[in-house]
Formats: structure tokens, C-alpha cells, sequence
């Protein structure tokens, strides 16, 4: 039997990347999908993709109207939602003394407002309906430490870390899990735009970053979105109910804690 089967799973920023990755997996384990993002033409390619049991929602994670419909919206087609993935996010990189205030409120809107506020609008629908749920969180190794250059991004993640320890303590109460993924360096488009951040800053011919963290991970290679999708499935089945307010290290060992 799929482990998922039955459940029903919005996913935040999910129409490529690791979003997807988690919404391909989830469908094959049994669940319902909704594709939540902001490009609504590829959130709807993406359910085109993954079949029947997959649905496009159009969401900005930077407005609570678009939040808040969407949360209607996917409750109204899937019936309920038993499991958030808030995978949403935007990377920047820049000196500290060259940080701008826009990226700032940009980054921390999305990263961690977004986080919030859609956690937020799907517990409340878990509480009314009853009977619990699962959120997971997509904090990050650099929520973990800092980096030299990027020092708003790493805030942000840090910040996923602590909201998933608070909103874990609190929400348990109503029989819902929250708890947080961390990745490590994962290859694919993402980190095509994070090594050309580092090709400017730090002067590096493309794509020499991401050969220099790749051979950097003790596991000996990048990651890839399919290494976070076990751990994804684990927190979102009855195994994990015992499991509060904990971020899961899946980088290939670059982290301990």
C-alpha cells in the first residue's frame, strides 16, 4: 500500500524544482496534490504532468488575499488539506555592507512572512476541521551558520528553524506535526542561479562554485531534489507523530547537530 494514500497535500512553490519533486512523490505514494505557486501557467503544466490526482492553485505567498484563497480554493477541490509543504522561497547574495533594503524585505517576505502566514491559514483549517495534520518546513544549511555572503538568506532560514520550533510547541496541542526539512547544496536550476551569484562576487569562472561545494560534501556529490522527497513522505506519514518541532539535516553530511 502507498503510504500516503488517502492524504491530501498543498505544496508551496511546487510547479518545478524540489516543490516538485515533493508533488511527484507524493502523487506516486497515493496523495491528492495541490501545486501551489505564483506562475500559474507552469504550476498548471506541472499538475498536467503529474495526472488527475494532482491540481494547480495560483498563490503569492507575499499576499494573505492570495494566501487565504488559495487555501479555499484547494480545500473546496481537494475537500481538505492534510499535509503543507511550505517550500516557497528566493535566495540573494551580497557583502554585508552592499545588502539592500529591498532584497531584504523581498527575501524575508517570502522566506519567512510566507512561511508564517501559510502555516498560519492551513492551521486554522486544520483546527476547524479536526483531527490534526502535518506541516513541513523548508529551512537550509545556512539556516544553521553563516555564510560571508550571505547573510540575508541565512537569516531567513534560521528564522524557518525557530518558527518550527514555536509553531511545533503550539500547534501540537490540535494533534498537528510541524517540522522542517534542511537541505544541503541540491543541484538544479536553483543552484544554477546561486553559482552565478558567486561567479560575480567572488570572480569565479560559471559553474566553478558548484563544482568547488560538490566535492565539498563528505557524501561526494551534490544533492539532488529526489534525496529530500524520503524524508518529505516519512514526516508526512502516521511514523512521525511522535515527532515535534525538529529540523532534519538531509546534505549528504555537511552538518551535524
Amino acid at each position: 500500500m502507498n503510504r500516503l494514500t488517502g492524504k491530501t497535500a498543498l505544496i508551496t512553490g511546487a510547479a518545478r524544482g524540489i516543490g516538485f519533486a515533493f508533488a511527484k512523490t507524493y502523487v506516486n505514494e497515493g496523495a491528492r496534490v495541490a501545486i501551489a505557486d505564483i506562475n500559474f501557467d507552469r504550476a498548471k503544466s506541472a499538475a498536467s504532468e503529474l495526472g488527475e490526482n494532482c491540481i494547480a492553485i495560483e498563490m503569492d505567498v507575499t499576499s494573505q488575499t492570495s494566501i487565504d484563497s488559495a487555501i479555499v480554493e484547494a480545500v473546496n477541490k481537494l475537500q481538505r488539506i492534510d499535509i503543507l509543504i511550505n517550500n516557497a522561497a528566493l535566495f540573494s547574495a551580497a557583502p554585508v555592507v552592499d545588502i539592500k533594503r529591498e532584497d531584504f524585505d523581498s527575501l524575508f517576505s517570502i522566506n519567512v512572512g510566507g512561511v508564517l502566514f501559510t502555516m498560519q491559514a492551513v492551521a486554522r483549517h486544520m483546527i476547524e476541521r479536526g483531527g490534526g495534520g502535518k506541516i513541513i518546513n523548508m529551512a537550509s544549511q545556512a539556516g544553521r551558520r553563516g555564510e560571508p555572503l550571505v547573510a540575508v538568506y541565512c537569516a531567513t532560514k534560521a528564522a524557518v528553524i525557530s518558527l518550527t520550533q514555536s509553531a511545533g510547541l503550539n500547534l501540537i496541542e490540535h494533534g498537528i506535526n510541524v517540522n522542517a526539512i534542511s537541505p544541503g547544496v541540491v543541484d538544479g536550476e536553483h543552484w544554477e542561479g546561486v553559482d552565478a551569484f558567486f561567479a560575480k562576487l567572488e570572480n569565479k569562472p560559471k559553474g566553478q562554485k558548484k563544482q568547488e561545494v560538490g566535492e565539498g560534501v563528505p557524501f561526494g556529490r551534490m544533492g539532488v531534489a529526489e534525496d529530500l522527497t524520503g524524508m518529505a513522505v516519512f514526516l508526512a506519514t502516521d511514523e512521525a507523530d511522535y515527532i515535534v518541532a525538529q529540523t532534519f539535516n538531509v546534505d549528504g553530511g555537511q552538518w551535524m547537530n
